[in-house]
Order: structure tokens, then sequence, then C-alpha cells
């Protein structure tokens, strides 16, 4: 908007100077395309980033399958972990010697984590594991995608605003420097006689 009231102000101001509008033409440039090309980057990035991502949560519910493990017994615990990040998922599990069957049928037992906080013997509990019965993470879920797709995209309307602002900024800056050159040039042009009294009488 200061853009827009620039270039009105300067229209017909007689002590605009050439460099004057090419800065308000550059800022109301920015505007443009940070009100067009922003939004239309975020969404393109964000469709391609949903499509990709939903592709994946249908690949991934194809190989990935939800069985029915049951408690051994109860694992003892780690030592403490000092990272805060990783111990506190790991808090809300058990670690558990566990058997399942795979879907393809055959017997499968391990240590695995299971989503009870005080598992005992003979405890039933979901897990994931692929077609062999090697335990995977849970598939992505639609939301989830959906979520990471909208990130992306305001992530990319995020960018795309940067680097229009940062170009506009370096296009100011150099119009800035051009402009103290020429202040320059006419100081040392009119310098020696500055001040003094008949000059150019």
């Amino acid at each position: 908007m200061r853009a827009l009231v620039g270039l009105w102000r300067w229209r017909h101001n007689p002590l605009r100077r050439k460099t004057d509008l090419v800065e308000a033409w550059v800022a109301c440039a920015a505007v443009l395309l940070i009100a067009v090309a922003a939004p239309l980057a975020g969404l393109a990035i964000g469709g391609a980033s949903r499509d990709a991502l939903l592709q994946s949560v249908r690949e991934q519910r194809e190989v990935r399958h939800e069985v029915t493990g049951t408690v051994v017994r109860k694992v003892s615990r780690p030592p403490v972990d000092p990272d805060p990040e990783t111990s506190s998922a790991r808090d809300r599990h058990s670690r558990v010697l566990a058997e399942w069957i795979a879907p393809d049928g055959t017997a499968h037992s391990g240590t695995v984590l299971a989503a009870l906080e005080s598992p005992d013997p003979g405890d039933r509990f979901r897990l994931w594991t692929d077609e062999r019965g090697q335990v995977v993470g849970r598939p992505l879920d639609g939301a989830t995608a959906s979520t990471h797709a909208a990130l992306a995209g305001i992530g990319a309307a995020v960018a795309v605003t940067g680097l229009v602002e940062g170009a506009r900024r370096i296009v100011v800056w150099r119009i800035v420097l051009r402009r103290y050159d020429r202040w320059d040039q006419a100081w040392e042009k009119a310098g020696p006689d500055w001040g003094r009294t008949g000059t150019g009488s």
C-alpha cells in the first residue's frame, strides 16, 4: 500500500528524482508479486506435496498391516535417556517381549514397544508389521499428510515472499548507492566554491 501511495505522491512533484520513481515502481512490483506469486507458489507446492503424501499413505497401507501382539513378559527399561524429546515418547510405551502372527500366517516374537502402561503376561496390544511379520512404524494417516502438505505450502509462500522482499531490498540498496554517488559528484563540483561570497556572480 505504501508503494502505491508513494507512486501517487511522486507523480507531479517538482523535487522528484528518477530514482524516486524507480524505487516506487520496484516497491509496487514487489507488492504485486507477493500478492500473486506467493499464494500461487503455496498452492502449487502444497498441492504437489499433498498428492505425493497421499500416494505414500496408500502405498504404506498396502504393505503395512495391523496385527495383535500378546505380551510374554515385560522387559526391563534401558538406562534413562537424557534427551527429553526421545525419552518423552518412550515413556508412554512399555518394552515387552511379545508374540504375534504375521499376515502370511507365520509366528514371530521379539522385543517391541507396546502402548501399555503396566503390561502383564497375556495382555494384548496392536502393532504394525510388514507382510513377513517384521515390526514397522505405523503408516502415515491422511490428516497428518494434509497437515504436512499445508505446512509445505505455507513454507513455499513464505519463501517466495522472502525472495521477493530480498530482491526489492537489493534493488533499493543499489539505487541508494547510485544516489549517494551522484551526490558525491555534485558535491565535488560545488565544493570548492561552497560558501564563498560572490561565487557565481
